[in-house]
């Protein structure tokens, strides 16, 4: 792949929930067939509706799945961080899109044509075998996942939504250092300099965001919000938040 070495490749489909199943052979035959592709902010990566023919691994950056409601409301539905696959079906049918994937930065992705995909496992079936012991253990925790939300309370559900937004920031920093050869930073995700301190973790999403993730209403989560920035575990701006607190904010997930 142009821009990346193919052990690269490698170490990042491994990382992928999806494919962890998979032995390094498979991951190597799978990266052999990856191709690298960068969306700019605010890019659509595919529409709702579109044909599936493509599923994307994120290198760097942020992306998010949405769905327009009648009205035009949009629905944010999940973001992606870097480790994250998405329209991932399309490795095994040719269905249409069920969401809108965007861009939300600058996000460089590795692609896998789904043809070329199902004509790998017809070669080497026991990728196949694999990927579906994953893909079970991943529906059995979507399953607990959602059991679990169903018996927590709004500001619950938020929090775990923050805390796996900053848990993905991090994840960005460390591979970004990573891929400069540099030390992750010891405290986390913040900078120095700014209203950014080392040790912070800045969160681009919206309060809008946070309620459609954490299934609440705005008013809900905006509440909540406005006592983790009392606490001093958050401080709040326009489109973006800050995590100065994470172990703080864990006390609120239960």
């Amino acid at each position: 792949m142009a821009g990346m070495r193919s052990g690269e490749v490698v170490e990042l489909l491994a990382r992928v929930p999806v494919l962890s199943t998979l032995e390094r052979d498979d991951l190597e035959r799978i990266a052999d067939l990856a191709v690298p592709r960068q969306f700019e902010p605010g890019q659509v990566v595919f529409r709702e509706g579109d044909a599936s023919d493509t599923c994307y691994i994120v290198r760097s950056g942020r992306a998010r799945a949405v769905r327009e409601h009648a009205g035009g409301r949009t629905i944010t539905l999940a973001t992606f961080g870097p480790g994250d696959i998405f329209g991932e079906l399309a490795l095994f049918e040719d269905e249409r899109r069920s969401a809108t994937v965007e861009a939300i930065e600058q996000t460089d992705v590795v692609a896998v044509l789904g043809p070329d995909m199902r004509r790998l496992m017809v070669e080497h079936p026991g990728i196949s075998g694999r990927l579906v012991i994953a893909l079970g253990r991943r529906l059995r925790e979507t399953n607990e996942r959602l059991s679990r939300q169903s018996f927590q309370t709004v500001q619950s559900r938020v929090a775990v939504v923050l805390s796996e937004l900053v848990a993905q920031e991090l994840a960005a920093k460390g591979q970004e250092a990573a891929a400069k050869g540099q030390e992750p930073e010891r405290a986390g995700g913040g900078a120095p300099g700014g209203d950014v301190s080392a040790g912070d973790v800045l969160v681009t999403a919206t309060q809008a965001d946070l309620a459609q993730l954490a299934g609440s209403s705005r008013e809900s989560a905006s509440r909540f919000l406005a006592v983790l920035e009392r606490a001093g575990v958050i401080s709040q701006g326009r489109g973006r938040l800050v995590v100065h607190d994470r172990e703080a904010l864990k006390q609120y997930v239960f």
